[in-house]
């Protein structure tokens, strides 16, 4: 873990992300894609995250130039060769991950560490043709990997014992917060809690009892306030277990626990409304909105609210 070369597989926003991060922090990071156009944009990419830090005063002007000479976007996966942490942020499916850990395991070195950044695929099926599968762990980092600094880090069945927690200790000297889990779920941690309150606000808005923005609204006004600085459990501890025992027994049969909900997903999908990328969603992001998103990431890298400063 001294040896300050790390390799990302994969130049989207996620892996980009991840290898800034690491650059901030000293290490000379290699960004590889089998696209030439994401490589070539990856520097832009950094520049634009580097900017966010700068502008939030997270980081100087002489960190800014020093990481991003730090960074290598290249169009060899041999550049990768000398590695002692390789992290594959590609597409999810499992035949392109597969493939990648077969070109890597030819280039780097035996005890070279490979890390997957999924978002749901449990190690051990991603690591069945591995010819190292001691060397191998999830390690899950969330978008955007500069502002939200939870890394889920899940070791396999055949991951050396000591590597999950090797690898929490440099993720946490790079300023991230990693989590060890003590086995594979489907979805982790951060997934499960997250599509859970989704599949319950999507469920609000189909039976009528509120619109989007109502539920929205109550979210960052109660919950999303409390989230920041304590979780469930502790939440739970404060305003009494018995008082939450009580309510749940009558409140939690009331609550989503099917699929039914996912029709209000799948109406906007069958109208090309993805999000953001399309323009429009639940919401219009038109360049108001976008601008609003820009000030909501400034105070996140601040360590803020929008209220804060209201």
């Amino acid at each position: 873990m001294k040896d300050k070369a790390i390799g990302v597989v994969g130049a989207g926003l996620m892996g980009v992300g991840i290898a800034t991060r690491f650059a901030q922090h000293g290490y000379a990071s290699a960004i590889y894609d089998v696209s030439a156009e994401r490589v070539d944009a990856a520097l832009g990419v950094a520049a634009a995250i580097l900017d966010e830090l700068l502008g939030a005063g997270r980081i100087t002007a002489d960190a800014r130039a020093s990481a991003l000479r730090l960074l290598q976007p290249t169009h060899d996966l041999s550049d990768l060769a000398s590695a002692r942490f390789v992290i594959e942020a590609v597409p999810e499916n499992l035949e392109i991950k597969h493939a990648t850990y077969r070109e890597l395991e030819a280039l780097i070195a035996h005890d070279a560490i490979i890390g997957s950044n999924t978002s749901g695929f449990p190690p051990d099926l991603l690591a069945p043709h591995l010819k190292h599968p001691e060397r191998f762990l999830v390690t899950h980092f969330w978008n955007a990997p500069h502002t939200i600094p939870l890394v889920e880090i899940v070791p396999g069945s055949a991951t050396e014992a000591t590597l999950a927690h090797k690898v929490a200790a440099l993720l946490s000297a790079i300023g991230a917060k990693p989590v060890v889990l003590e086995k594979a779920i489907p979805g982790f941690i951060g997934n499960r809690l997250q599509y859970a309150v989704l599949r319950e606000a999507m469920a609000i808005v189909q039976s009528g009892a509120a619109s989007v923005e109502v539920v929205d609204e109550v979210m960052k006004a109660s919950l999303g306030r409390r989230y920041g600085l304590m979780g469930p459990f502790e939440i739970a501890d404060l305003g009494g277990l018995d008082t939450f025992l009580a309510i749940s027994e009558h409140l939690m049969p009331e609550l989503a626990h099917d699929q039914d909900c996912l029709d209000v997903l799948r109406a906007q999908v069958s109208q090309g409304r993805t999000g953001i990328r399309s323009g429009a969603g639940f919401y219009q992001w038109d360049d108001a909105r976008r601008a609003h998103l820009k000030d909501i990431r400034r105070h996140q890298l601040r360590g803020e609210t929008i209220a804060d400063e209201e």
